[in-house]
């Protein structure tokens, strides 16, 4: 019994001892004022200025009506914060007492007790500073002094003797999105925009932990665990693994240590659709004299992947293979969602990701004019099986290559990838969105008047930061994967043919081009890492748009000030006249540019997926929103379902029967991205009138087994439709195994939207139980939209003649409103 409570009070004493050896200084009562000023008003940290005024009501909420313009003062301002806090005799006593900010934004000067410690000059970096001899027994007076990102840029702009674009914003590391976008508003921030602490510590602490996967077979993972270990004095201390401990002489100073660890009859990480994204807990700890002085977590997925570059016939390839199995990458890219960065969740990383699970998303670029994101969203995507492609923050200016920049750039890139290099999710290191095209394609140079050796100039810097600082930083930081850096993406602009025959391509001939939807179909690069479309924001988004109540009126100058790209309106207008009628009722022109939009991205997925494997991965642009707007996104500001991510979910199944119409013939395709193979697959093709009478039916036999792709032999749509109209009947796709077993279901149109002559469907929906409905119709109902303060499990559907469908409930309601396409068009 003296045994067991020896061994328990040395147990909790250890735990104590690692318990206090950090102190939260966020949670301090801190203060804030413009420099001009001597009052002082309560803040919250972390945070931002901007939601520090709209606490004290100085500034309205700039995301409603129009009050983004009333704000633009803050950017040429300076901001002051500061706390006080106190520090005990006893904890005096520690060795070494270090303050660490997560995250300052962006040009700060750090004083404590009157002292300046540093300055900051990067919102991306760590900022960790030794303070003990800094420090008093009693009150600390701790203050940041933040000067205007806009000011400093300007002066900073000064120094090149040419004129950059979007200047002042290239020459300041902070999130590039700020300064305004086509989809978000100009917003530029500063703040404490990350925890804050203060450290304690003796005798030493872990620094840094890289996990290196050396071997990885079904038998066992071989690892190499290498700590970086910071000791105060030299000396004996033993480091364990997983309760595995080894012992070690270190020196006073800086100690790189490796150890060995296996783990036998691995589970692997897979992305989402192939299998469970297993993950592992690797514990480390760092004792002396038998006591735990330091311990950290990092939570592994046990997996291999490689980008695979091949020359071929047509081109070179361009796709990724995990655990060994060339994975067709269906996913989107990811903009901060939220403009003042410190109020994004947990919760809203989480339900992202989990939105981006089930709509069978299994990649997700994180865009390189945002942030690099919290530590959640990276454990969101480990957990969910989505691959990360990383870019770095940098995105569609020319960005300087002086020392300090480089430098600063350096250690940026040191601490971001040191952060997130173990997370299983983490597939490629970009170096930044559309920098080469923007220099390359875009004509600035021409524009701002460049000469010959500006031009030479621009490419210098360009090659400086991108071809060598980052991918030299990233082979002196990661242990593995150290070939998985792109430095562009997209690597050629999409005006040029060979961005469609090698490399990423950001293919914007639609919207930007105005090209039709169906330029798809043509144009089909071997990796879409960017396309788009914009659609309307769900009605209870657009209504919080409004600090009053709202007028849902396109002429509403709050409505206009929602939409950032300067030809929004005219775009979205005239791709709805191709494909649809244009509604003058608020509510149903709001319905039909989400069906627009989420046609539009429907019709370049499938093209691209009928491309496999000339085509492995389809990105789409976007899946969220930094504030209410009209954009490209399919999940609202307010984590609502448009029409779009609704149509993700279903194009992007595992499986799928495609259509393709050309010269009169139809081809259908079958895909599959699993990695399991269907038997001897066929097709059963219906005929079917919007009244529910079946014209024909007919089965077409593959011979095949379903692997990736198979395609039917194709038909000639005279003789598959006869005396049919186009504009009156619709195909029902099942493809099905041997053993008559469905594996996907589909259905084609002829005509557009507009041209179907459909007729009035009677909708009824059954209550089954408060988060249940049953809802059934006589003739076709096209693109049911239901509507109501709730999630429903599936929206904009086709609801087939004489059929009904059953649909969950987020949480009960008492009405549910129904529409659809008919209500449109008469």
């Amino acid at each position: 019994m003296n045994k067991t409570i020896l061994f328990a009070f040395l147990f909790i004493q250890n735990i104590l001892f690692a318990q206090f050896s950090e102190r939260n200084l966020s949670s301090e009562k801190w203060q804030f004022k413009n420099a001009k000023e001597n009052s002082w008003m309560t803040a919250s940290v972390p945070g931002t200025v901007h939601l520090d005024l709209m606490d004290h009501k100085i500034i309205p909420d700039p995301y409603k009506d129009e009050n983004e313009k009333k704000v633009q003062w803050i950017e040429n301002e300076d901001w002051d914060y500061q706390t006080s806090f106190t520090i005990s005799p006893k904890e005096l006593e520690n060795q070494n007492i270090d303050l660490i900010f997560n995250g300052l934004d962006t040009f700060s000067e750090i004083y404590l007790n009157g002292k300046l410690l540093r300055k900051t000059d990067n919102m991306f970096r760590k900022w960790e500073i030794p303070v003990k001899q800094n420090l008093k027994p009693g009150e600390n007076i701790l203050q940041v002094k933040f000067k205007s990102a806009v000011n400093v840029g300007k002066e900073l702009a000064k120094k090149v003797p040419f004129t950059m674009p979007e200047s002042p914003r290239s020459f300041v590391r902070k999130a590039q999105y700020q300064f305004g976008w086509d989809w978000g508003p100009r917003l530029v921030t500063a703040g404490i925009w990350k925890d804050l602490k203060l450290s304690f510590w003796n005798n030493a602490k872990l620094e840094n932990i890289k996990i290196e996967q050396k071997s990885l077979t079904k038998q066992k993972a071989e690892l190499s665990i290498h700590t970086e270990i910071i000791a105060e004095k030299e000396g004996k201390y033993a480091v364990s693994i997983n309760n595995q401990s080894k012992s070690f002489q270190l020196k006073k100073g800086e100690n790189t240590i490796e150890i060995p660890f296996t783990i036998n009859n691995p589970k692997l990480w897979q992305p989402n659709g192939w299998g469970d994204p297993n993950l592992y807990d690797i514990k480390i700890s760092l004792q002396k004299d038998s006591k735990i002085i330091d311990d950290k977590i990092e939570r592994i997925g046990l997996r291999t992947i490689e980008l695979i570059q091949e020359k071929d016939a047509k081109g070179k390839s361009f796709y990724f293979k995990v655990n060994g199995n060339p994975m067709y990458a269906k996913g989107t890219n990811w903009i901060p969602s939220d403009s003042f960065s410190p109020r994004i969740t947990k919760e809203k990383y989480q339900k992202l990701i989990k939105d981006s699970k089930e709509a069978n998303i299994n990649m997700i670029r994180v865009w390189g004019g945002g942030i690099y994101e919290d530590d959640e969203f990276y454990k969101a995507c480990d957990e969910n099986g989505i691959l990360v492609w990383q870019d770095f923050m940098f995105a569609g200016s020319f960005y300087p290559s002086d020392e300090a920049f480089l430098n600063n750039v350096k250690e940026e890139v040191k601490d971001q990838v040191n952060r997130l290099q173990n997370h299983a999710s983490i597939a490629l290191w970009c170096g930044n969105n559309e920098v080469d095209e923007a220099i390359v394609n875009w004509g600035y140079q021409k524009q701002l008047k460049y000469s010959k050796e500006d031009s030479l100039q621009v490419w210098k810097d360009y090659k400086k930061v991108f071809h060598e600082l980052i991918p030299n930083t990233l082979k002196e930081n990661l242990t593995a994967d150290k070939n998985m850096y792109w430095p562009s993406s997209p690597s050629i602009g999409w005006g040029h043919k060979e961005s469609l025959t090698e490399g990423d391509s950001h293919y914007w001939g639609v919207w930007w081009g105005e090209q039709p939807f169906e330029i798809f179909n043509e144009k089909i690069p071997r990796f879409a890492s960017e396309y788009g479309f914009q659609g309307m924001p769900t009605l209870e988004t657009t209504k919080s748009m409004f600090s009053g109540n709202p007028d849902l009126n396109l002429e509403n100058g709050t409505i206009k000030a929602h939409e950032k790209h300067g030809r929004g309106w005219e775009i979205i207008n005239s791709y709805i006249k191709r494909d649809y009628n244009v509604p003058t009722d608020f509510v149903k022109y709001n319905y039909v540019s989400q069906l627009l939009q989420a046609r539009g991205m429907q019709i370049a997925i499938e093209a691209h997926r009928r491309a496999k494997p000339y085509n492995m991965g389809t990105l789409y642009w976007q899946l969220n929103d930094c504030w209410p707007v009209v954009s490209w996104s399919s999940i609202d500001y307010l984590g609502n379902w448009k029409a779009l991510h609704y149509q993700i979910k279903r194009s992007f199944e595992n499986q799928v029967i495609l259509t393709e119409e050309k010269d009169g013939i139809l081809n259908f395709y079958a895909i599959n991205d699993e990695l399991k193979d269907f038997k001897n697959v066929n097709l059963e093709i219906q005929i079917i009138k919007f009244n529910g009478e079946i014209l024909n039916k007919k089965m077409v036999s593959s011979g095949k087994n379903l692997e990736e792709i198979v395609k039917f032999e194709p038909i000639e749509i005279k003789n598959l439709l006869s005396n049919s109209n186009k504009d009156e009947v619709f195909l029902r796709l099942t493809l099905k195994e041997a053993n008559n077993k469905i594996i996907a279901q589909n259905n084609h149109f002829f005509v557009q939207p507009k041209d179907l002559k459909l007729p009035k469907p009677n909708i009824k929906i059954k209550k089954i139980s408060p988060t249940e409905i049953e809802i059934s119709t006589d003739v076709l109902a096209k693109d049911v939209y239901l509507m109501g303060d709730t999630h429903f499990s599936d929206n904009f559907f086709d609801l087939l003649p004489k059929t009904s469908k059953r649909i969950r409930l987020s949480k009960p309601l008492e009405k549910v409103e129904v529409m659809s396409l008919w209500d449109t068009m008469n």
